[in-house]
């Protein structure tokens, strides 16, 4: 009998909300994962940076100083020939030739030291155009990264209110079974006494013996069936004599038992 008194909706509630929480709670560590890993790049790309342009001030502290030697090397330069033509007005008496030789070698060694600072100001402005472009790819990968991190956060986000949508559905439903587990408790409470009630006044008739095991259901019903068909000759027999009798109520006694339940419950004896 306790079998019978299951509630039909309650291993499919308790089935639906585990899977429901399972289902919202599975993605969520992985969800969590790609933004700590996300959160490490980004703090990654964050320090190359700053690093990058702790170089390039480098860089262009020494290109400043690069550029003030070569500014200086440059006036020495016109010093060196303003002193050189007055050099050359003072020693007139000196022969052309010798002049012209001391004039060349002044300015080959001149021309010697200004291309060697021009070279060395060239390679820096090559390698700080490199660090420039390294940086500015640096900060498009960390514009990529900020923009996976909101991304995994928005995500995240409609997880947990698909989760606490679930668990509010859930809880809904747990509250739904415990009604319906009362109201079915008190339908089967109501329909065991109406069924005592039956097989009390069945077997109570005259002529019906009571019965020395445990009835199904079936059994009450085929006992109820036999009392009302000998109601019924006994009513039509007064008929066929003439007596007056009041008209019986119809019957249907395939509502008297739950089709389900029919040859399965059995009642004890009475």
């Amino acid at each position: 009998m306790e079998g019978s008194r299951e509630a039909p909706g309650e291993a499919l509630g308790d089935a639906d909300a585990r899977r429901a929480s399972q289902e919202l709670q599975e993605p969520e560590p992985e969800l969590r994962e790609q933004l700590q890993r996300a959160r490490a790049e980004y703090s990654m790309a964050t320090g190359v940076i700053s690093s990058l342009q702790r170089q390039l001030e480098i860089q262009e502290s020494q290109l400043r100083r690069i550029q003030s030697e070569k500014e200086m090397l440059q006036r020495k330069l016109r010093e060196r020939e303003h002193q050189l033509q007055g050099l050359s007005a003072k020693f007139c008496s000196l022969t052309e030739e010798q002049e012209d030789k001391e004039m060349m070698v002044t300015i080959e060694k001149e021309n010697c030291n200004l291309r060697q600072v021009n070279s060395v100001v060239a390679e820096q402005e090559s390698k700080l155009a490199e660090q420039r472009q390294l940086i500015s790819e640096l900060q498009e990968a960390v514009g990529q990264l900020q923009e996976e991190v909101r991304s995994s956060r928005h995500r995240l986000r409609q997880q947990r209110q698909a989760r606490d949508a679930a668990q509010s559905q859930a809880e809904a439903l747990q509250h739904q079974e415990l009604q319906t587990r009362v109201a079915l408790e008190c339908l089967t409470s109501r329909f065991e006494r109406y069924r005592n009630k039956i097989i009390q006044a069945t077997f109570s008739t005259a002529g019906m013996k009571a019965p020395q095991a445990e009835l199904t259901d079936e059994e009450v019903l085929e006992a109820m069936q036999k009392i009302i068909s000998e109601r019924m000759d006994f009513y039509h027999l007064l008929k066929q004599r003439g007596i007056k009798t009041p008209s019986l109520p119809s019957i249907d006694t395939s509502t008297l038992m739950p089709p389900s339940s029919k040859g399965r419950r059995k009642s004890p004896a009475r």
